[in-house]
């Protein structure tokens, strides 16, 4: 399964050559024109066109500067703005350095202007860089990258190498494309750098088809007893990141994942898309790539999102979502996961740290995941030292007929997976159905004193079964009596009816139809009593949405459709 996994999402692109600024004053150098930047005044904006000349100001649309190589010659000040001229293709690339950009109130801005995306087109290196500074802008600019930057270059990549506990602050990424690099967009701190950036908002950007992630953020090693997160205040909204292949050529660590946070605090993912990420990855069987996940962090919410069709070229990962190693106080919820290669929601930790604590999986539905690795599960929770894990309403369901990997392992995988290592688990008031295959796989008999288990819908199409450390149950009431789970006061909690799922015998569709996972029943299956009894705090609303009625039902969906 899924072994330990290292700081490992782009470390390789944080090497990439940031570029040297060169700014030539009060000497005269054949062949470099100097921009005509005045001595005062400001803040400024500057034009870049292909039908202007490098010999221009470059401060009007009439007298543009010609070149991005000219352009990137400037020192840029708080407020000044490069516009370049929307509809066109530049060669070269901008990079900003420390002692340049802005502030949040005055930013230094790159942008298009006209009509357009204007698209950067590097030269096997990274399109943006912005070094040890903030106060920056990004918007409406579209980045390509070449053979050569698809090994060695970032679409935008932030960077920072100094140490100091101070961060840069003020990040905006909005209305880009990035494609045909190692990363899309990376931000990252190094070893030495200790914090990175605060205060980042990055929306309504596709990262596709680059070769090891979509978006990424990293930072120094994680030390549990004096945890330091480089980066804080993060929002991401409205972000797709799709078919980042992976790296065929690298069987180190994982590479294709979509969405990947590392070293963050204070972060939100919201409304954005995962799909198809992986295909080509061919890390070894420690790891995997995954669509949206985090690890070494903290106070993350993955909320709203999609990921589905991720694949893995391992025998690990390649699922949905997942809270990875050293998480804490962190939320999935109101996500759909459907068609991963490994399961729709993972909550792992493979470092016997502690330090992965205090996580809730609440309100997701996962729809036919672990389609490759049976071994999986629509939700997977296990590792080491890991305590304090509600799992609860959310919906699951498995369809194993048919599927390959099912027939190889000659079972289908389990809507729910527990494997040892977790303390203080709570699962309550989820929907588990399947056509047929296992309703859960617990690697032991665990007690009902570090996993309780009460609420819960087990439904299966099939034959009833359910393994229980070594036994196996076909019969809910015989495993409640063995076990001690469903009980709630000792007396019985827990169903098997049928919540009328049309999932369970209707086809994926693509995107996939959140309606065909609310239950069509009647309220006979309003057993829900988990997050009342232990006291958890069930959120405002379901899944779609809807404010949540004094008495909780099973399942991400609180409101019932007809038939």
């Amino acid at each position: 399964m899924n072994a330990v996994k290292r700081s490992r999402t782009a470390r390789a692109a944080a090497g990439v050559s940031a570029g040297v600024l060169l700014l030539l004053t009060g000497c005269d150098v054949p062949g470099v024109y100097r921009p005509a930047r005045p001595v005062s005044g400001g803040p400024f904006t500057f034009y870049v066109s292909p039908d202007g000349d490098d010999e221009n100001d470059g401060m009007s649309p009439e007298k543009p500067w010609r070149t991005l190589d000219h352009a990137d010659t400037a020192t840029f000040r708080p407020g000044d703005r490069l516009r370049l001229k929307g509809g066109e293709r530049f060669r070269g690339a901008v990079t900003l350095e420390e002692g340049e950009a802005g502030s949040a109130a005055r930013p230094v801005v790159i942008e298009s202007y006209g009509t357009g995306r204007a698209t950067i087109v590097p030269r096997g290196t990274s399109g943006i860089t912005v070094h040890d500074t903030a106060g920056v802008e990004i918007r409406n600019i579209a980045l390509v990258g070449d053979r050569k930057a698809l090994r060695e270059g970032v679409g935008i990549a932030f960077r920072a190498t100094r140490p100091g506990e101070r961060r840069l602050a003020h990040v905006r990424i909005a209305n880009v494309e990035a494609q045909g690099f190692q990363n899309g967009i990376s931000v990252g701190a190094e070893e030495d750098a200790v914090t990175g950036y605060s205060d980042v908002r990055i929306s309504d950007v596709s990262v596709h088809h680059n070769l090891e992630a979509g978006l990424a953020f990293y930072g120094p090693e994680f030390e549990a007893d004096s945890p330091v997160y480089a980066h804080t205040g993060l929002r991401i909204e409205r972000v797709t990141a799709a078919s980042n292949t992976g790296d065929p050529g690298n069987d180190r660590r994982n590479t294709g994942s979509g969405i990947a946070l590392g070293s963050v605090r204070d972060a939100k993912v919201l409304r954005s898309v995962a799909h198809d990420n992986g295909a080509r990855s061919a890390a070894d069987a420690e790891e995997g790539p995954e669509g949206i996940w985090v690890y070494d962090s903290t106070g993350v919410v993955l909320e709203n999102n999609r990921s589905y069709r991720n694949r893995t070229g391992s025998r690990v990962d390649g699922g949905g979502f997942g809270l990875d190693n050293n998480v804490s106080h962190s939320v999935m919820q109101y996500n759909l996961a459907y068609g991963n290669d490994g399961p729709g929601f993972l909550v792992y930790s493979g470092q016997a740290t502690g330090a992965h604590r205090d996580n809730v999986v609440r309100f997701n539905m996962s729809w036919d995941d672990a389609r490759k690795l049976p071994e999986y599960g629509g939700i997977v929770a296990y590792g080491s030292r890991m305590t304090n894990v509600d799992i609860y309403n959310n919906t699951v369901v498995m369809r194993t007929r048919n599927l390959a990997s099912a027939k190889a392992a000659g079972n289908g995988p389990p809507a729910l997976r527990l494997r040892d290592g977790m303390s203080d688990v709570s699962v309550h008031d989820n929907i588990l159905a399947t056509d047929g295959g296992p309703l859960i796989e617990a690697e032991s008999s665990y007690l009902p004193g570090t996993h309780q288990l009460q609420g819960n819908v087990y439904y299966s199409m099939g034959p009833w079964s359910l393994t229980w450390g070594s036994r196996r149950f076909t019969d809910l009431a015989d495993w409640r009596i063995a076990s001690g789970q469903e009980l709630l006061g000792g007396e019985p909690a827990g169903t098997g009816d049928d919540p009328c799922l049309r999932a369970l015998t209707v086809p994926v569709t693509d995107p996939a139809g959140a309606e065909n996972l609310v239950p069509r029943c009647g309220d006979e299956v309003s057993v829900s009593m988990g997050p009342q009894a232990s006291g958890v705090d069930a959120g405002p609303v379901d899944y779609f949405g809807n404010r949540l009625p004094e008495a909780l039902r099973p399942g991400a969906a609180q409101q019932r459709t007809a038939p």
